[in-house]
């Protein structure tokens, strides 16, 4: 016996990122308690997260919470929360591709939809910007598969491949894929382009920064005056993009891009955004990748692709590696768009978590 409340939960590696999972049933209903609970299970505000579960950087303080879905034709809806680390905030307007890997591995887990023999489909609503994902997990035997020899960037061990499928990831915040309505503007000098493609993010050549575009993450968290520059241009974008101020804010997200040295399509350093991102968030993958088709922006400038009725894997470098993101036009409209990526996930623990 102790004083401590408990509270159902599992931890992932999902993606390149790590997060807690937690049924929308088992958390507070007002929203204000369950913001209290998040931050006291993550261990925030504290920059180390001493006192609680989160790891210290942004991609491994992030929860999903899942409810069966109310919607026809949808097993589960996925909301995803950003537990700020030094800041007693959360934010729950973004999305998190890598978080969204392991929302159905979840729900087979806590018996939200049944298992099939040899592959279960579970599709997903994503509360947080509309997006409807379909996901492909092995189950042999009707035994949910972890094991497998599917490795992905930015993460050491291999495991067993699940293929998500995207629709409706267009304008999901802002209600447009260009969200100030111009393929480039510009803000402090600086020439960028503004994307609301499965997550807003705002993309700036890495010369136009001064940079090579192929620094580390080590040594673009230490640039100071580089990361002032660059949320002062995020700050100029957010107003621009219909977002309002971005501080304290993770959206709208924003990057750096130049060509490729790995013989891939385009080459990227994402910031998530107060420190940058070790490999590539899934969301920005997609805005990555179908920004590549729309003639007139940044990336279409360093990656020339022809937008037709056919089906593309475009390769993506970043700091850990090659990332591809297969894209598909079933009609000339961007708005149609539907993506395919394969990730991996790792069942950490299955248990209570006390507060």
């Amino acid at each position: 016996m102790n004083d401590l409340e408990k509270i159902k939960c599992m931890m992932y590696r999902s993606g390149t990122s790590k997060g807690l999972y937690f049924l929308d049933k088992d958390l507070p209903i007002n929203k204000e308690d369950t913001k209290n609970v998040l931050l006291k299970v993550m261990g925030s505000p504290d920059i180390n997260q001493i006192d609680g579960l989160g790891g210290a950087s942004n991609v491994t303080s992030k929860v999903a919470i899942i409810s069966i879905s109310k919607k026809e034709g949808i097993d589960i809806d996925y909301k995803f929360i950003q537990v700020m680390i030094d800041t007693a905030n959360i934010d729950d307007k973004p999305t998190c591709g890598n978080i969204l890997t392991a929302v159905g591995v979840f729900a087979l887990e806590r018996g939200l939809v049944n298992i099939e023999e040899n592959q279960t489909i579970v599709k997903i609503y994503d509360v947080n910007t509309g997006a409807i994902i379909s996901q492909i997990i092995q189950t042999p035997k009707r035994c949910i598969t972890y094991k497998g020899n599917t490795k992905i960037a930015g993460v050491p061990n291999s495991a067993s491949g699940i293929s998500l499928f995207f629709k409706n990831i267009t304008g999901g915040k802002t209600g447009h894929y260009l969200p100030t309505k111009k393929k480039k503007d510009i803000f402090n000098g600086i020439e960028v382009t503004c994307l609301d493609i499965s997550m807003p993010v705002v993309f700036v050549k890495a010369n136009d920064m001064n940079l090579t575009g192929y620094e580390s993450p080590d040594i673009l968290n230490a640039n100071k005056v580089f990361f002032e520059k660059l949320e002062n241009i995020r700050e100029q974008a957010s107003y621009a993009m219909g977002l309002g101020s971005a501080k304290g804010n993770v959206i709208p997200k924003i990057a750096i891009i130049s060509s490729s040295k790995q013989n891939a399509h385009i080459n990227i350093r994402y910031f998530t955004p107060s420190s940058a991102h070790p490999s590539l968030a899934v969301s920005a993958g997609f805005c990555v990748a179908i920004g590549s088709f729309i003639k007139g922006t940044l990336l279409h400038d360093i990656n020339p692709m022809s937008l037709s009725i056919s089906t593309f894997t475009i390769d993506i470098e970043n700091p850990a590696g090659i990332t591809k993101v297969e894209v598909n036009f079933p009609s000339l409209d961007i708005d149609d768009v539907e993506g395919k990526t394969i990730r991996t996930a790792r069942l950490l623990f299955d248990g209570e978590v006390y507060i």
